[in-house]
C-alpha cells in the first residue's frame, strides 16, 4: 500500500504495501514491458520514493529514464521511460502533453500526484492513466510494515516499546515514520520508554507548516484543539462558506497531515501547536470555545487545550464556568479549579463553585464559599449553598448545625438528610417525621428518591426489622450509582446499608454494597474513603488483620488529611488490628490518637462500632475511664431512640469484652443480659447473646463443648471470624477435659482459617494429639503457659529477636529458643505462623486477667 526508502544507516530497501509490491514485481520480471501507472498518495507517503525505485531498476536494465512532464508540443522518445512527479502542480497544458502521450499508448510513463489540488485536466488524466494502465493508491503503513521499518535499525530493533509509540504518533505516516525513527536514533532520546516525540522530531515539521496558507492552518489549529468540528462551525471559525471549508480540509489532506477520519496523528498535532505563533493559537481556540458555547456544544475539551497550552487565563469567565459544569460529574476538582479560574476572570463565585469544591473533599473552601453564600440574593444559590455547608459540617460532626440548614434549605433530598441526621443525633421527633416531597415542581430526582430511601431505612432500623432497613437502603444505594461523583451526600447509602448489614451480621451484603459504591465512583473522593474504611472493618471482623491493615493504608495513600467521622473510623480501626494482633506496641502507640479522634466527633448512631472498639482497646490498656463520658453518650442517645437492638447489640458485645478485661463481672452480666432481651431481634442478636452467655460461663470454669463450639461457629458464620476462634480458644484453655480441649483448640483453628490439627493439615494419631494437646493447655497448672512463657510469648508477638527478648528478660538467646520450641511442641503447632496466631489468643486470654481466676457464679435473673 506504502512505500519508503530506508534510511543511509540501514539497508536500502523499501517497505511496500501490495499495490506497490506488485508494481516493483512486474518491473523486474520485465523491464521493458508496458508502463502506464498513475500514482497517488497524500503527502509523505513515498511516491517520490517509489519512483527512485522504478527509475533505478530501469537505469539497472540499460534503459533510459526521464524525469519532469515534456513542455506542450515537445516530442517523448518511446523508448525512455517517463517519470513525472507532484503532476498536482502542473498546468493545463502540461497535463494536457500528458494526457496525449498516454492516449498514443506507444510511451511508458509513471505519474505521481496528490488527491488535491484536483483541478479539470488532472482528473481527465488520471481516469486515462486508470483505464489504460492501472492506478495505485499510496496508504499510510500498517503496524506490520512500521515495525518492519524499525526492525532496519539495530539500535532501535532490539526496543520492543517503539513499534507502538511510533504507529500511535504518527498515524504510520511513512513520512513521519522516518523522521521519528531517526529522532529517536539521536542524543535526545537515550535508551528507555519513550514517553513523547523529541524536540527535534517536532520542529522538522516547521517547512511543511509555513508553506500552507494561513486559512488552513486555522483549521489545523482548530482540529487540534481535540473536538469535533462540524463544518458549519469551521465556517463560521474562518470565515468561509461550507464549499471553501471543504477545500481546505481537502487540502490539509493531500498533505499528508490530517488523516482520513478527520484527526491529527499525536506528532502532527504537537507540532501544529507547538510551531504556531502564540497570539493565532490562543485566538483560535476562544473563538472556538465562544461558537461552541453558542451551539450548546462541550467546551469542556477546548478548555483543556487552552489549558495546556498555557492560555486559560485568556479564556472568556462564561466559558470556564460552562467547562467546570461539564467536569463536575466526573471531575469535581478539576471543575473545582475552573470555577475558581471563572471568579478571578470577573464571575461572581456561585454554589456550583462550593459544591465542587465539597465534591472533591476540599471541605475548607466549600465551607468558606457557601457561608458566604448563604446570605446572597439569589434563593437558588442560598438553597444549594446550605446543602454545600451542611453536607461538609455532617462529615466534620456538626450533626446538629447540619440538620438545621438541611431543614432550611426545603428542597425534598435535604429534608431527607435531616431526617437521617436527627436519628443519627438521637432525635427521637426525626422517627416520626413524614417523608417530605420538598417544594411544588420539584421533579422526584435519582438523588431525591434516594434520599427518601436513607430517610426510611435509617428510620426502620430504628423502630423496625433489619430487614427491612437494610433493603430500603442497598436500594437507594442502587439509585444513587448512575449518579456517580455528582452525589452530594453527608453519608452515602452505601456506607449506611454496609454498617447496617454489619449490625445485623450480613457481611457479604455489606461487602457487595461498598464494592459497587466504590466502582460507581458514588460521592466522590468525599465518600470513597468511607466506603474504603468500611471494607478495611469488614476484613478485620473477619480476622484478615494483614487485608486490613493494607486496605487502611490505602486509604490516606493522597496525604490528605482525614475528616472527622474518618479519622475516627481510622484510629478504631489501627486500635482493633492492633488488639487482635495481640501487638500491645501498637495499641501505646495509637491510643493517644484514637482519643483524639473520639474528642473531634460527637458520639452519635453510625459511630457506635468504631467507639464500642475502642472502648475494648481501652480496657486493654487500663485506661477505660477516659472513654467513659461517650460511652455513657452512646447509651444515652439509644436511650432516647428506645433502646433500637439493631444498633445496641454491637455496643453491648464490645462493653462484655471491655468488662471481661477490665475483671468486672457483674458489668459482663449486665451487657449479657441486654443481648438476651434482644435475641428475638435477628438470627445475628440470638447468636451474638448465645456467645456471651457462653462466653461468661467459660470465664466461671463451665465450659459445655458443644455449646462453645455451637456458639463459636455462630460468631464465625455471622462474619465475627476472630470471635469465634477466640471463644473456642478460652474454652480450651479452661477446660481439664482433654478431649474437650482437643475439639476446641481445633475448631479454633479450623476457624482461624487453618485446617484441623497442626501438622499441615495432616491429623496427628490421636494418642498423640490428646497427650500434646493436654500439655499444651493444662501443663503444670492446667492453665496453659508458665508466667516465664507468657512474657517470652508477648515478646515474640511484638516482632523482637531472640537476642532482644534475651537481653529484655535478662536470659540468653538460646534459653529463649528453647522456650520458643516448647511452646510450640506443647501447642501442637506445625509451623511459627500457626504458633504466632494461636500465641495471640492465649496472650489475649491472659491480658484478660481472667485466666486461673474463674469469675463468681451470676445472681439468678
Amino acid at each position: 500500500m506504502t512505500t519508503m526508502i530506508m534510511n543511509d544507516v540501514a539497508e536500502s530497501r523499501l517497505v511496500l504495501g501490495k499495490g506497490p509490491k506488485a508494481l516493483l514485481d512486474m518491473v523486474s520480471e520485465d523491464p521493458t514491458g508496458p508502463l502506464t501507472v498513475g500514482l497517488a498518495g497524500p503527502g509523505g507517503h513515498g511516491k517520490t520514493a517509489l519512483l527512485a525505485e522504478l527509475a533505478r531498476l530501469h537505469r539497472r536494465a540499460g534503459i533510459a529514464v526521464r524525469t519532469g512532464a515534456p513542455e506542450p508540443g515537445e516530442q517523448v522518445d518511446p523508448d525512455t521511460l517517463l517519470l513525472v512527479d507532484d503532476a498536482h502542480l502542473l498546468d493545463d497544458a502540461r497535463l494536457g502533453a500528458l494526457l496525449r502521450l498516454v492516449s498514443t499508448r506507444r510511451h511508458r510513463l509513471v505519474v505521481a500526484h496528490r488527491p488535491w489540488p484536483r483541478s479539470a485536466a488532472l482528473m481527465e488524466l488520471a481516469d486515462a492513466l486508470r483505464r489504460d494502465g492501472q492506478a495505485v493508491l499510496l496508504t499510510p503503513f500498517t503496524g506490520e510494515q512500521t515495525a518492519a521499518y524499525l526492525a532496519a535499525a539495530p539500535e532501535l530493533s532490539r526496543r520492543s516499546d517503539l513499534v507502538d509509540f511510533v504507529h500511535t504518533q504518527t498515524g504510520g505516516v511513512p513520512r513521519d515514520v522516518e523522521r521519528l525513527a531517526r529522532g529517536l536514533r539521536g542524543p535526545e532520546c537515550p535508551a528507555g520508554t519513550t514517553v513523547e516525540p523529541p524536540r527535534s522530531v517536532v520542529l522538522e515539521f516547521g517547512p511543511d507548516l509555513e508553506v500552507l496558507p494561513s486559512d488552513v492552518r486555522r483549521l489545523m489549529l482548530a482540529v487540534a484543539a481535540g473536538v469535533p468540528l462540524p463544518v458549519s462551525m469551521l465556517g463560521a471559525l474562518l470565515g468561509q462558506e461550507p464549499e471553501a471549508v471543504d477545500e481546505l480540509i481537502a487540502m490539509t489532506r493531500g498533505a499528508g497531515l490530517l488523516g482520513a477520519d478527520g484527526r491529527l496523528a499525536p506528532i502532527v498535532r504537537r507540532a501544529v501547536t507547538a510551531l504556531s505563533p502564540a497570539n493565532d493559537r490562543a485566538a483560535v481556540w476562544r473563538r472556538l470555545t465562544e461558537l461552541q458555547l453558542a451551539r450548546g456544544g462541550a467546551v469542556l475539551p477546548l478548555v483543556r487545550s487552552l489549558l495546556a497550552a498555557g492560555v486559560l487565563g485568556d479564556c472568556p469567565a462564561s466559558t470556564l464556568a460552562a467547562a467546570a459544569e461539564e467536569a463536575l460529574a466526573d471531575e469535581p476538582a478539576f471543575a473545582a479549579e475552573l470555577f475558581a479560574g471563572a471568579t478571578a476572570a470577573g464571575r461572581p463565585a456561585n454554589a456550583r463553585q462550593a459544591l465542587a469544591a465539597a465534591l472533591a473533599g476540599n471541605l475548607d473552601d466549600a465551607l468558606r464559599l457557601a457561608d458566604r453564600l448563604l446570605s446572597a440574593t439569589a434563593p437558588a444559590d442560598r438553597t444549594e449553598a446550605a446543602m454545600v455547608s451542611a453536607t461538609a459540617l455532617a462529615h466534620r460532626g456538626h450533626v446538629g448545625r447540619s440538620v438545621e440548614l438541611y431543614r432550611w434549605s426545603g428542597t425534598a433530598s435535604s429534608v431527607a438528610f435531616a431526617t437521617v441526621g436527627g436519628l443519627a443525633s438521637g432525635d427521637l421527633t426525626a422517627v416520626a417525621e413524614p417523608a417530605a416531597d420538598g417544594p411544588a415542581g420539584e421533579p422526584p430526582t435519582l438523588h431525591a428518591s434516594a434520599a427518601r430511601l436513607m430517610a426510611d431505612g435509617v428510620r426502620e432500623s430504628v423502630t423496625g426489622p433489619p430487614t427491612a432497613a437494610l433493603s430500603a437502603l442497598v436500594q437507594a444505594a442502587a439509585l444513587l450509582e448512575p449518579a456517580g461523583q455528582a452525589a452530594l451526600l453527608p453519608d452515602s447509602p452505601a456506607a449506611l446499608a454496609a454498617l447496617t448489614a454489619v449490625h445485623c451480621g450480613e457481611l457479604e451484603i455489606a461487602e457487595r454494597v461498598l464494592h459497587r459504591a466504590l466502582v460507581a465512583g458514588v460521592g466522590g473522593p468525599l465518600m470513597a474513603r468511607r466506603h474504603r474504611l468500611l471494607q478495611a472493618w469488614i476484613l478485620m471482623v473477619r480476622g484478615q488483620t494483614h487485608a486490613a491493615a493494607e486496605r487502611l493504608a490505602a486509604v490516606t495513600v493522597d496525604g490528605r488529611p482525614l475528616e472527622s467521622r474518618d479519622l475516627l473510623f481510622a484510629a478504631a480501626l489501627r486500635m482493633g488490628i492492633g488488639r487482635r494482633n495481640s501487638d500491645l506496641g501498637a495499641l501505646t502507640r495509637g491510643w493517644g490518637q484514637a482519643l483524639e479522634a473520639v474528642v473531634r466527633h460527637p458520639v452519635d448512631l453510625f459511630t457506635l462500632l468504631p467507639l464500642g472498639e475502642l472502648a475494648i482497646a481501652g480496657a486493654r490498656l487500663g485506661d477505660l475511664a477516659r472513654l467513659d463520658p461517650y460511652l455513657r453518650e452512646g447509651r444515652s442517645l439509644l436511650g432516647r431512640l428506645g433502646g433500637p437492638a439493631l444498633w445496641s447489640i454491637p455496643l453491648h458485645w464490645s462493653g462484655l469484652h471491655a468488662a471481661i478485661l477490665t475483671d468486672e463481672p457483674a458489668v459482663a452480666d449486665e451487657h449479657v443480659t441486654a443481648l438476651l432481651a434482644a435475641a428475638g431481634h435477628s438470627r445475628y442478636a440470638a447468636v451474638v447473646a448465645a456467645a456471651a452467655e457462653s462466653w461468661v460461663e467459660v470465664l466461671r470454669g463451665v465450659v459445655d463443648p458443644v455449646r462453645v463450639e455451637a456458639a463459636a461457629r455462630g460468631l464465625h458464620d455471622t462474619g465475627l471470624c476472630w470471635d469465634g476462634a477466640r471463644l473456642a480458644g478460652q474454652a480450651a484453655i479452661r477446660t481439664s477435659d482433654r478431649r474437650a480441649m482437643t475439639t476446641l483448640l481445633e475448631c479454633a483453628r479450623v476457624l482461624q482459617g487453618r485446617p484441623a490439627g497442626g501438622n499441615g493439615g495432616q491429623r496427628p494419631a490421636a494418642g498423640e494429639s490428646t497427650a500434646q494437646v493436654a500439655d499444651a493447655i493444662a501443663g503444670p497448672t492446667q492453665q496453659g503457659l508458665s508466667d516465664r512463657e507468657y512474657e517470652v510469648a508477648e515478646l515474640v508477638l511484638a516482632g523482637l529477636t531472640y537476642r532482644e527478648i534475651g537481653d529484655r528478660l535478662f536470659i540468653s538467646a538460646k534459653t529463649v529458643e528453647h522456650h520458643v520450641a516448647r511452646m510450640r511442641n506443647r501447642l501442637n503447632c506445625a509451623n511459627r505462623a500457626e504458633l504466632l496466631a494461636l500465641l495471640r489468643t492465649v496472650v489475649a486470654d491472659r491480658a484478660s486477667n481472667a485466666a486461673g481466676q474463674p469469675w463468681p457464679q451470676r445472681s439468678a435473673r
